[in-house]
């Protein structure tokens, strides 16, 4: 089954100064891309966050003993910013973002769409547990 959420992915971008955003596997698939990324693109960026995601959960112990937790990973660079966060099991949201984004606004609308897209991505549990006819 193959859903296209693009339309979950582009919602990200309406927070001015947003730029491109991937849903990506654990693995460094791409999942979903929205419409304004070129797919070999996409998929090269893919692949790197889920490098950088696999990389701050292992120095997540840094914070402090306890409290290692990765939840978000922020980049900036002189031309913007990249954050990068968990959404659902073993998928990741990227979004890129012009250097003056509104980092909260950001990071809710990021929030709002990791909700969006866990609704659109479960499946109704079958009363039967496929047994029967």
């Amino acid at each position: 089954m193959n859903i296209d959420l693009s339309w979950v992915l582009n919602d990200v971008l309406e927070v001015r100064g947003a730029r491109h955003a991937i849903l990506v596997s654990g693995d460094g698939l791409l999942l979903q891309r929205s419409d304004d990324i070129a797919r070999d693109d996409a998929e090269t960026n893919a692949a790197a966050m889920s490098s950088m995601q696999s990389l701050s959960r292992a120095v997540a112990g840094f914070v402090g003993a306890g409290h290692g937790i990765w939840k978000q990973t922020l980049l900036e660079y002189d031309g913007g910013w990249i954050f990068l966060i968990a959404a659902g099991q073993g998928s990741y949201l990227a979004v890129s973002a012009a250097p003056d984004v509104d980092m909260e606004a950001m990071s809710f609308r990021m929030q709002k769409t990791v909700s969006a897209l866990s609704k659109a991505m479960s499946v109704a549990p079958r009363s039967d547990n496929g047994v029967g006819a």
